[in-house]
């Protein structure tokens, strides 16, 4: 008996006797391009190392999550609030007896298509698009196509059907299949908004004090707290339903305080601010590009030179968008 088929039936025996029925069995794996299972790692191993390795997934420290550059160095970034994801999406697999490595891989791949400046930079890539093209540019979309085309100098990471699915559903009007997925699409939202709410003080854009009462005397005072109680509902409430979904109370108290960052915070005065000012870079680049398409680094031969500029614009990082934007658009100050 060869190594990799012994851990294939080490693991599906201890899936069988120790996961929950409606679990996502690691084996066997679904892959566009199938290829011979490795002899220590799981599929949803292997897919978890190769987003890990992956171009994409070390960007994403030089991400904006909320705030465009900050100063402090405590702010969460693209990564961070990736790996905050990935930690409270692991903690409710294991207690719901779910497959870790798969909710894991989901987590961590979740946010690679995300263009630089956080969701203001998803907007403006996407306005532009709309205005000249009638075409949408979408994150979780623009996530998958990464791991699909553009990684591996066009030849993808080759990810499992489970995964790749878990990435395009994260967020959108389609669930994703497995409950895996589901559980990373909401955690997502749990992490993000207790963490930005963190940032948010932080950054003096909000006191504790604005914060609504009721929702925090029900959820928790602290971002530790609140997560606590959000967990321990995702999974009680999911046992019970056979699905991953939150109690009519807490995951109402959930959504009241997403509202209210999104109207303090997400698109308050200081992000409207931004927004005006990066949509103008975004559009800017854009335009640059397609006019001079020789500029744009080679990536899929096949590609459209619309879609060349938008891959090349999504994929840069926030320093690397603003240097570029200086250097093209105003030469004299970049040289100062």
């Amino acid at each position: 008996m060869g190594v990799a088929e012994s851990l294939r039936e080490r693991t599906q025996r201890w899936e069988n006797q120790y996961l929950w029925e409606l679990a996502t069995r690691s084996y066997p794996a679904k892959r566009l391009r199938p290829e011979p299972d490795c002899e220590v790692r799981t599929p949803f191993q292997r897919d978890r190392d190769r987003i890990v390795h992956s171009k994409a997934f070390r960007r994403l420290k030089h991400k904006t999550q909320v705030f465009i550059a900050p100063e402090g160095d405590h702010y969460r970034v693209r990564l961070t609030h990736t790996l905050e994801t990935c930690g409270i999406a692991r903690t409710v697999a294991r207690a719901l007896g779910l497959n870790e490595d798969l909710t894991e891989a989901i987590g961590l791949g979740h946010d690679l298509g995300h263009p630089p400046f956080g969701h203001v930079g998803e907007e403006a890539l996407d306005e532009v698009l709309r205005e000249r093209f009638g075409r949408r540019f979408r994150h979780n979309e623009h996530s998958l196509r990464i791991v699909d085309r553009l990684e591996r100098d066009g030849k993808g990471l080759n990810l499992t059907e489970e995964v790749r699915d878990g990435i395009l559903n994260h967020t959108g009007p389609h669930k994703p299949r497995t409950l895996e997925g589901r559980i990373v699409r909401l955690v997502d939202r749990v992490a993000y908004i207790n963490h930005d709410i963190d940032d948010a003080i932080r950054a003096g854009v909000i006191s504790e004090s604005d914060l609504p009462a009721r929702e925090i005397e029900l959820l928790g005072t602290t971002g530790s707290q609140r997560i606590d109680t959000l967990v321990h509902d995702i999974v009680r409430s999911s046992r019970e339903a056979g699905d991953i979904v939150q109690s009519e109370e807490v995951g109402g108290a959930m959504l009241r305080l997403r509202k209210f960052m999104f109207d303090r915070v997400y698109l308050g005065a200081e992000a409207r601010g931004q927004r005006e000012r990066i949509r103008d870079i975004v559009r800017w680049l854009l335009h640059y590009y397609l006019e001079h398409p020789e500029q744009v680094p080679p990536s899929l031969p096949d590609a459209e030179p619309i879609q060349l500029a938008v891959d090349y614009i999504a994929g840069m990082t926030d320093r690397f968008c603003i240097r570029t934007f200086r250097r093209l658009a105003l030469p004299e100050e970049s040289r100062l």
